[in-house]
């Protein structure tokens, strides 16, 4: 009888052990792919935030809201367990503080901002010190206001009534605060617009360098940010104009991030769009997103995000256009499917270099044992793009995630580029591409990844004319009727009909206060000339030098995966899964332990 007790204990103990150790260790397969890729608000739709398998999003966190009733009070919009959901999501949460609330209003000015950031009546140094510590753990990257440089009250966007001085005592209290806070803390800039004052961010940066104690505090911000619209043009001359203002004023170089960039569209039967300042169809901003995030890579961007994941009630009245990917209803956009592909098909970038930038636009990216080659028409006519072979055969992919395999001829890869809709002109070159297709290819001794998983995206929407001609495909020779209505850009007065970051900003506070609306910025042209025949075709730009990916960049949190690192995902032990397997472990020994003590006790 004592051997059958002590046998039953034994088989209790192993069984659970070995139900613990037997326990699938999985990660999700929506696992982000690439740090480097994000977008802003996923919190409101997690699950499609997953099958896009972006790594960042932003929070924005306005003073006026968050601590309406008092310095006591903490109310935030995004609660604490969707922060806690995005981070166990594997996404990063970037916070943007922003705003003033009634109690501590000084025309405009937070009370007490030009106190030493260690006084108690310093009411923006109280507020960043609460959300900084409130947070520390879960939020590490801190974005100080949004697009300063707005000087015009009347604009939608304008949020700083403060001088440019005024402005770096607010930056500066928020950096001393933070980093006494929390040492790890990231600090960034707000981001500037450029077309409001395309010197407004000199004239910050030599007050900045005029402070004989901002060498001592890395100058008061840990990275750059910018928010560029519309055009993959300006997109690449605008992040290498924000590095060179920074290297031209002695400061050592700062990443820049990219937290806003989109061209929303006009002719969505769910949203169509009267008063548009630029026209863009639902295919163009399909194409416009894989455009801009190679060019922002091979401008040096260590991070870039979409504005923004899905549209929500009350945008209609703040945004003059949908800058969802997703509907409100929650429907899919072209251009969401088209974002998830150009994840996968850009991540692990080691070294980005815009090749070729007239009338096909061509990227290139080494990624370890392959390269891919982003290609697109920038003309309404189609084109044909010669890639120099580095194996026999390689993958062709077009942006809805299509895969066929093409051979090289006398030692070169030729891809046929289908025109680009052209709806609007931005110079001699459409405002946006044509179709982006994607040329994957062995290094010497390499192997190309197989289809990355689609994070279950429905079939690809029918392309447009013009735009989505699938690669292979007849394209048409002719010219596009000139009588076809094109439209050349205009230049609006910068910041009019701005879009809200969110479309209740203007209902924070009982009086209405400038500050209460941050707003994304788009992109202006000062541009007219219509598009050239392709026999006017000026001399390509190349980017100077690879744009190499800086590894401490990439080993944030989350880490960039490969393609095929990503296909083995689901194998991978999370932590979670980890420590309740050790759970089951040290329950099980406990459970036994106490079941061999009751057979000691009642031994016969």
């Amino acid at each position: 009888m004592k051997f059958w007790k002590l046998s039953l204990c034994l088989l209790v103990l192993l069984i659970l052990v070995g139900s613990a150790a037997a326990a699938p260790a999985k990660r999700p397969a929506t696992a982000p792919v690439d740090s480097r890729f994000g977008i802003v608000e996923s919190y409101v739709n997690p699950t499609e935030a997953n099958n896009l398998g972006v790594a960042w999003t932003r929070v924005r966190f306005h003073w006026a809201e968050v601590q309406g009733g008092g310095p006591g009070t903490w109310t935030p919009r995004v609660s604490d367990a969707h922060i806690n959901n995005e981070i166990a999501n594997g996404r990063t949460v970037v916070g943007l503080l922003i705003g003033v609330p009634d109690w501590a209003w000084n025309g405009g000015l937070p009370a007490g901002l030009n106190l030493p950031h260690n006084d108690p009546n310093n009411t923006w140094a109280n507020f960043v010190r609460e959300a900084v510590g409130r947070y520390n753990g879960r939020i590490r990257h801190w974005i100080i206001w949004n697009e300063p440089d707005i000087n015009d009250p009347n604009a939608p966007g304008f949020t700083w009534p403060g001088t440019t001085q005024d402005f770096l005592q607010l930056q500066r209290t928020a950096y001393l605060v933070a980093k006494e806070t929390n040492p790890n803390a990231v600090i960034h800039l707000p981001a500037f617009t450029y077309f409001w004052n395309p010197n407004y961010i000199y004239e910050f940066l030599d007050i900045v360098v005029a402070d004989p104690a901002a060498p001592n505090h890395n100058h008061y911000f840990d990275a750059i940010t910018a928010h560029l619209y519309f055009q993959p043009d300006s997109v690449f001359s605008l992040i290498q104009n924000f590095y060179g203002a920074v290297q031209s004023r002695g400061i050592p170089w700062k990443p820049l991030w990219l937290v806003e960039t989109n061209a929303p569209p006009s002719n969505d039967p769910a949203w169509p769009v009267a008063n548009w300042t630029f026209q863009v169809t639902l295919d163009e901003q399909a194409a416009y997103i894989p455009q801009a995030l190679a060019v922002a890579m091979a401008a040096g961007a260590q991070r870039i995000a979409i504005y923004k994941l899905q549209d929500i009630p009350g945008d209609e009245a703040a945004n003059p256009e949908p800058f969802g990917l997703l509907r409100m209803d929650g429907s899919r956009r072209p251009a969401f499917n088209s974002y998830q592909v150009a994840i996968r098909y850009l991540a692990g970038a080691q070294g980005v270099r815009r090749e070729r930038w007239n009338e096909v636009g061509q990227v290139r990216l080494d990624q370890g044992t392959y390269t891919t080659h982003v290609l697109f028409s920038r003309l309404p006519a189609p084109q044909q793009a010669e890639i120099e072979a580095t194996s026999n055969t390689a993958v062709l992919v077009d942006m809805w995630g299509g895969r066929r395999t093409i051979s090289a001829q006398n030692g070169l890869f030729t891809v046929d580029l289908p025109g680009a809709l052209c709806v609007q002109t931005a110079g001699d070159y459409c405002m946006i591409g044509g179709s982006v297709f994607y040329l994957v290819q062995a290094k010497e001794g390499g192997t190309v990844p197989g289809a990355p998983p689609g994070g279950n995206a429905p079939p690809p929407p029918t392309p447009a004319a013009g735009t989505g001609t699938p690669a292979g495909t007849a394209v048409p020779t002719s010219t596009p009727d000139p009588n076809a209505p094109t439209h050349t850009v205009t230049s609006p007065v910068p910041g009019t009909n701005t879009p809200t970051t969110d479309a209740t900003d203007t209902a924070v506070t009982n009086t209405p206060r400038p500050t209460n609306t941050p707003r994304p910025t788009r992109t202006p042209t000062a541009t007219h000339t219509a598009v050239p025949t392709d026999t006017a075709v000026p001399t390509a730009t190349l980017a100077p030098t690879e744009t190499p990916i800086p590894a401490t960049e990439i080993a944030e949190v989350p880490p960039t995966r490969t393609v095929n690192e990503q296909l083995s995902a689901t194998s991978e032990p999370s932590p979670a899964t980890n420590n309740l397997s050790f759970l089951f472990i040290g329950g099980g020994l406990l459970l036994a332990v106490g079941l061999v003590g009751w057979w000691w006790r009642s031994r016969p």
